[in-house]
Parts: C-alpha cells; sequence; structure tokens
C-alpha cells in the first residue's frame, strides 16, 4: 500500500494529474522519487496522442508545437518552469553562494527570469516545429522520461545545498538504495528502446542529457553548494531543450 501511496504522491507533486490525497509521511515517501520517471512517461503518451491527432485532423505543425508546449505545462503545472526561472535569476545575480540561494527562495519573479524563459520558449517551440516525423516524436516522449530518471537520481546521489525545502524532504525520506536501483533500471530500459526506435539519434539525446546532469552538479556545486529542488527543476527544463535539439539537427543527416 505504501508503494502505491509513494506513486500518488509523486503524481501529486510533479503533475497535475488529479490524484487522491494521502499522508506526505516518511513511509509513504519513501519510494516516490521511483515514480518520477513515469509521470514523464505519462506526458510522452499524452504528447504523442496530440501529434496523432493533429496528423489525422490535419493541423499543420504550428498549432502543433504551440498545442505541445501549452499541453507540457498543463499536465505538469509548470513545476519544472518555475524551478528553472528561480535559478536564472540566482544565476545572474552574481551574489555570494547565500544571497543566492536566498533568491531561489524568492517568491518573486526577477528581469532575468523572464528574459532567460523567452529564448527557453521560442527554442522549444521552433525545434517542435521541425520534428519530421512518428520516429521522432517517440524519442521527444522519451526524453521526459530519461531527463526525469536523471533528476531523481541527483536527488538520492547529489549533496544538498540546504536541510530544508522540498528536495530535502524527498531525500531524507528515500529509500536510497533502492531508489537507485530501479532509477538506473529505468534508465537503462529507457535507453534501451530509444536505441531501438533508432540508435544514432536515440544515442545522441542521451549523450546531451547525461552532459547536462554532469553541468548541472558542477553548477550547482560550484555555486550553491548542493542541489535543491529549483536546481533539479533547471536541469529538467535545459535537459529536455538539449535533448531536443539534438534530435532535430541529427535527424537531419539520419
Amino acid at each position: 500500500m505504501s508503494i502505491l501511496k509513494s506513486c500518488i504522491i509523486a503524481f501529486g507533486m510533479y503533475s497535475k494529474i488529479p490524484m487522491p490525497g494521502v499522508e506526505w509521511s516518511e513511509k509513504n515517501m519513501r519510494y516516490s522519487i521511483c515514480f518520477f520517471p513515469l509521470v514523464g512517461a505519462v506526458l510522452g503518451l499524452l504528447i504523442f496522442g496530440f501529434y496523432t491527432v493533429c496528423g489525422l485532423a490535419g493541423f499543420g505543425r504550428a498549432f502543433l508545437g504551440a498545442g505541445v508546449l501549452t499541453l507540457s505545462v498543463l499536465v505538469t503545472g509548470g513545476i519544472h518552469l518555475d524551478g528553472y526561472m528561480d535559478t536564472m535569476d540566482a544565476l545572474h545575480s552574481y551574489q555570494p553562494m547565500e544571497r543566492k540561494l536566498e533568491i531561489l527562495k524568492d517568491s518573486h519573479i526577477g528581469a532575468f527570469a523572464v528574459l532567460m524563459l523567452i529564448p527557453y520558449v521560442l527554442l522549444t517551440y521552433g525545434a517542435l516545429t521541425e520534428l519530421q516525423d512518428q520516429r521522432a516524436w517517440i524519442l521527444y516522449g522519451c526524453s521526459f522520461v530519461w531527463s526525469r530518471t536523471l533528476s531523481g537520481l541527483s536527488v538520492v546521489w547529489f549533496r544538498g545545498a540546504r536541510k530544508d525545502g522540498l528536495l530535502y524532504s524527498f531525500s531524507s525520506t528515500a529509500h536510497k538504495r533502492v531508489v537507485r536501483l530501479v532509477l538506473l533500471l529505468v534508465l537503462a530500459v529507457t535507453a534501451a528502446v530509444m536505441a531501438v526506435v533508432q540508435p544514432v539519434l536515440g544515442g545522441g539525446m542521451c549523450v546531451a542529457g547525461g552532459l547536462c546532469f554532469a553541468y548541472y552538479r558542477y553548477k550547482a556545486y560550484k555555486e550553491f553548494g548542493g542541489v535543491t529542488g529549483d536546481l533539479a527543476g533547471w536541469f529538467l527544463a535545459c535537459a529536455e531543450l538539449s535533448m531536443l535539439l539534438v534530435l532535430v539537427v541529427l535527424q537531419r543527416f539520419i
């Protein structure tokens, strides 16, 4: 029963999909991070379904791209973009580490958050309109699983910047050995699926996500002393865009 409750907590936290209420106890949260990639799988399936419907209805790429962007925000609630924006504000403040951590906790939106969100959205929209076929859309759907699996691994592997906050709550209550094993298995299965769909495209996307993961750890440790929930959201947003851009570029040669 606690496994089911862990799943409910994961979907309740990282998506806007309606879930029954459960107590956020240490027991119920123990395996929640294991289900974070499942949130990505559901999002990927919904996006692929939207792509299929748009194709059958005869809608063009512009509507498809705008619809996918909107659907992503509706399903996730924009929680990761919130982290991306907060992190951009903190990084561009060029303040000492303690001040950067304070900026992450600030609920106000700064100028750099908006300025850095604009190119992010434009690049994502533009890249979505360039995806050429069903194969590319399947791989794009897989990127949501890959990025969330890596993000989950950072929660149970990387040093935390604070002893409070949402990420600390999930990290401190997690059964780390089990969570790591499950997430590594999910990572391997996802990579295998992407390789079956198209090895060069899938491999390139996995490498892009992995490089973002390494940069995420480096930047988090250097600028903030560790990871936070906002930084995990920043990484997720950057990884998804990087994988999408690599997919768009490589498909030109495959």
